[in-house]
């Protein structure tokens, strides 16, 4: 046995986050936590390599044979990133912003070998290309916040991967991909497992990529593993309640209604977003890479929308420039009102009527704020009118329709799980009633279970309120659930548009199908 926790216990105060855990991973095995957010699978990790502050821990953590919880710090050193290595759940948080993505990767290798200029840059590349990193090698001097989510969270996973470590500590690992790098990354995982014997630690949400990789699964819930078994013994005889309830979890295929009589609510014609990627001596632009190259689009009053495509593609960009959170040329309308024209208090005000999620709830949340204040901001400058006990009563009916109660309220950011966040994030959104929510990936930090709560939820508000929804996910099951209508992105251009039955049942374009593939049949799709 490489790995074997015993008895391992963590606390923060009274509170026991992980409790009475035991659990082994052998030699080329790959072990699956899954569970809930909150359930204790990201602190179980983290006790794995020492890496939990503030908390008293006990129990065992044993790598072939040495108590982790007894070597001193310089032993510890020698072991975190070459011997085990861990892919955090929030790439952005976890990246240097200061540091160039290529020496981010570089210094990985460069802690624990020695090796000549020439050597560094062909291995740093090398693992960029291998998690599906494109053009990697004129992109080593990129800083983390030029990426997009996946490409962030495609860099964790090389760094993680420069030593070829006796054990990867995946945690939640290809949130922020999109399918088609998803089927990427879990061939690639099983290639090391099997070719080199490498032992994976599993943490995901997704049970259909647990599926295809694990090789046994622990399903933990209130920090206590529940029920451990083959992957076989969990998806097909499952028997505890929880672990049912997880299984079962899987959003039906199709909404219900489509409305195309409904009045458009936003439109965009030939809206294009460039970024400067190379300026003269004097600071005259040279070159111009295009994140959105002529982009049309409309979402009716009532309607979900859904825009789908590779990491990169431009979703995000395309999102920010409906808000006029970037600059872009062409046009956007909203109720009839061209944005350009739009300017100050004005704008301001409008920005109530069009509200995001963004991808990454950490970063969106400011962590010197507590639930109450974060979610409570948008009422005091959208609805000063408000007396403070009636904010109270619209803060605590936000976070009772998004899973949380008002226990939280006095809590902060950092004290809670990413699907937690996620929700919180959602919550702050939700509160002010818009007419339209862009929503930025906001299921990819949540576990299936929840998963399935906020899409009926956001269905629920829906037909209450009549809001419109301007999806942006790449999961497929998700798209499928919600959306009315669907396009699909690549390169900062729309390839397909259409209804959604249409677009997953008869789609037109071979990288569609390809997205279709990787989603709902990984064996089909060609992986690396």
């Amino acid at each position: 046995m490489m790995l074997q926790i015993e008895n391992l216990s963590v606390s923060f105060g009274n509170k026991k986050v992980v409790d009475d855990v035991s659990f082994g991973i052998e030699k080329g095995e790959c072990v699956a936590l899954v569970g809930e957010s909150g359930s204790g699978k990201t602190m179980t990790a983290l006790s794995v390599l020492r890496l939990v502050q503030g908390a008293e821990t006990s129990g065992r953590v044993l790598w072939n044979g040495e108590d982790l919880n007894a070597v001193d710090d310089n032993r510890l050193r020698e072991i975190r990133g070459a011997e085990i290595s861990m892919v955090f759940q929030e790439p952005m948080t976890s990246l240097n912003p200061l540091h160039s993505i290529g020496d981010q990767v570089a210094e990985a290798i460069t802690l624990h070998h020695r090796v000549s200029s020439a050597e560094l840059y062909e291995k740093t590349v090398s693992l960029l290309e291998s998690v599906g990193f494109r053009d990697a090698a004129a992109r080593l001097d990129d800083l983390p916040h030029r990426l997009s989510g996946g490409e962030r969270q495609r860099v964790m996973i090389a760094q993680a991967l420069a030593n070829n470590p006796g054990l990867l500590i995946a945690d939640e690992p290809t949130t922020a991909l999109d399918v088609t790098i998803q089927a990427q990354i879990i061939e690639l995982l099983r290639f090391l497992k099997h070719t080199l014997k490498l032992s994976v630690l599993f943490i995901s949400h997704d049970l259909n990529l647990v599926r295809k990789i694990a090789d046994r699964v622990c399903v933990m819930k209130g920090g206590q593993i529940v029920e451990t078994g083959t992957v076989t013994d969990i998806f097909i005889r499952p028997e505890h309640p929880y672990t049912k309830t997880l299984v079962n979890a899987v959003p039906p295929p199709f909404p219900a209604r489509t409305d195309d009589a409904a009045p458009v609510l936003l439109s965009a014609e030939n809206v294009v977003v460039p970024f400067v990627v190379r300026e003269s001596f004097f600071g005259k632009p040279e070159a111009y890479f295009y994140a959105v190259a002529g982009v049309d689009l409309a979402v009716r009053k009532g309607q979900t929308v859904a825009l789908v495509g590779e990491s990169g593609s431009g979703k995000s960009t395309l999102s920010q420039a409906l808000l006029k959170l970037v600059d872009y040329s062409g046009k956007i309308t909203f109720d009839g009102r061209d944005l350009s024209t739009v300017k100050g208090a004005e704008m301001r005000a409008l920005r109530r009527r069009i509200q995001i999620v963004f991808q990454d709830p950490f970063a969106s949340l400011s962590p010197r704020m507590t639930v109450e204040q974060i979610i409570g901001e948008g009422l005091e400058i959208h609805a000063p009118h408000l007396k403070a006990a009636e904010r109270h009563v619209y803060i605590v009916q936000a976070l009772r329709d998004v899973g949380l109660d008002e226990s939280v309220l006095e809590r902060y950011p950092h004290a809670f799980s990413g699907g937690q966040r996620q929700r919180i994030a959602i919550a702050r959104t939700l509160v002010l009633r818009p007419d339209l929510i862009i929503l930025d990936e906001p299921t990819s930090a949540l576990d299936v279970s929840v998963q399935g709560q906020i899409l009926f939820l956001l269905q629920d508000l829906q037909r209450r309120y009549g809001m419109a929804y301007l999806f942006i996910s790449h999961d497929m099951r998700a798209v499928r659930s919600i959306a009315d209508v669907v396009y699909v992105m690549r390169n900062g251009k729309i390839v397909e548009s259409g209804k959604n039955k249409v677009i997953f049942k008869k789609p037109k374009q071979a990288y569609t199908a390809d997205l279709m593939a990787a989603a709902f049949d990984f064996t089909t799709h060609g992986g690396l």
